[in-house]
């Protein structure tokens, strides 16, 4: 995966869910890009320990680190439940430079994930380039039946919407990976050769 990384241009990456296992793999392998991370609070994901099962965290020694990764605020999606100081103004803030959206909220597939989602499509609509490529994150079916037994269902069909409404409505590229989330270094290859697709094809 690093290979794809000496870019001549840098790409503007967000990434909306990106504080858990995944992006902490993720984010060093795409250094030589400009990643924005929305998280609903980002002061919490910054702090150096964390402080809530709640909510997302990288920590301020992973930031340090990897300084092309930042932080924003922004309402999730769910505007009755907005638990972040500056989160007004995150469209206009960060959508108008992306050149990719990497979707990576709620991999269990709750409500949140469909809201998060529809949000992202709504607001991309209306304020990012119309070639930004979308890349949706989500789990094989296999998985969901070994880990949500009784909730198979229902998940099942969350995931299928959210896909169904970055591939019907979104203007650019998208592409939906199906991954095993509990190989995090493959599912983090898998995101890489994306990434390192849509980088050639805006060269």
């Amino acid at each position: 995966c690093s290979t794809l990384l000496t870019s001549v241009k840098a790409l503007n990456i967000l990434v909306p869910g990106g504080t858990g296992t995944i992006a902490k793999e993720l984010f060093p392998l795409l250094s030589s890009h400009k990643i924005t991370v929305l998280t609903r609070n980002a002061f919490l994901a910054a702090t150096p320990t964390r402080v809530s099962s709640d909510f997302g965290h990288l920590g301020s020694s992973f930031l340090s680190a990897n300084p092309h990764v930042s932080l924003r605020d922004w309402d999730g999606g769910d505007l009755l439940d907005i638990v972040g100081q500056d989160w007004m103004g995150w469209q206009q803030d960060t959508l108008p430079k992306a050149d990719i959206i990497l979707n990576l909220v709620g991999g269990g597939y709750t409500e949140q994930r469909v809201m998060a989602t529809e949000r992202l499509v709504r607001e991309s609509l209306s304020f990012a380039p119309t070639d930004v490529a979308f890349i949706t994150v989500s789990p094989t079916e296999e998985d969901i039946k070994v880990h949500s037994k009784g909730m198979y269902p229902t998940k099942l069909k969350r995931l299928q919407l959210c896909e169904d409404m970055v591939t019907q409505n979104c203007r650019g590229e998208t592409y939906c990976l199906r991954c095993d989330m509990f190989d995090t270094k493959a599912l983090c290859e898998q995101i890489c050769e994306v990434v390192g697709k849509i980088e050639k094809s805006k060269e």
